[in-house]
């Protein structure tokens, strides 16, 4: 299935599930699971995304009867992951954690016979590793397949800021696979089209 056909499939449940369709609703939370729960890991990390998955449906079914479809459902919701993400880190900020280290450092001891885990969790710490902006834009791009516009709105930001915030995440993970840090190249600089 496209994107654009899994999209309306996912909205047209949205839909039915916020005008009592209980099973609808089930096949809406179903369907975007996987994606709210790997943006939420992408902007927190593993331990917190469950509990902000959690979060991020109690808001949504809430606010599901006001759905009215002027984006995808999927947009909609990841806006909303989005938001619960935002307020798990401002009080993360004003309420410090103390202690466990990111699940991604324990991996290779925990699987160590499992092919690809290093690349995969080298992949992982280098996204982590990009800035806020940036990987959120690639996140939704490029891992959970969102299209420019889409990501943009779940941004709350124009389709050319999420342009550029995506070739500099590109730029920033090809310079980190190339010896250097996310960030150390061209991280506050405008580039020549000044963006």
């Amino acid at each position: 299935m496209t994107g654009g056909a899994r999209d309306d499939e996912i909205t047209r449940a949205a839909l039915a599930g916020a005008r009592g369709d209980t099973e609808a609703t089930v096949v809406f939370i179903r369907a975007t699971q996987r994606d709210v729960h790997r943006f939420l890991t992408s902007q927190v990390g593993a331990r917190e995304a469950d509990d902000l998955a959690q979060e991020t449906y109690l808001r949504a079914l809430r606010s599901l009867p006001r759905f009215a479809a002027r984006s995808s459902a999927r947009t909609w919701l990841l806006s909303i992951a989005r938001r619960a993400a935002a307020d798990h880190v401002r009080t993360a900020v004003r309420r410090p954690r103390t202690g466990a280290e990111p699940d991604w450092d324990l991996l290779p001891e925990q699987a160590p016979t499992m092919p690809g885990v290093d690349e995969r969790v080298l992949l992982r710490e280098l996204v982590l590793g990009l800035a806020e902006d940036r990987r959120e834009a690639f996140v939704l791009t490029q891992m959970l397949d969102l299209s420019y516009a889409d990501a943009a709105a779940v941004c709350g930001c124009p389709v050319g800021t999420i342009r550029s915030r995506v070739a500099r995440a590109r730029a920033d993970l090809v310079a980190a696979l190339a010896g250097g840090r996310p960030g150390e190249l061209g991280g506050d600089r405008l580039d020549a089209a000044g963006h």
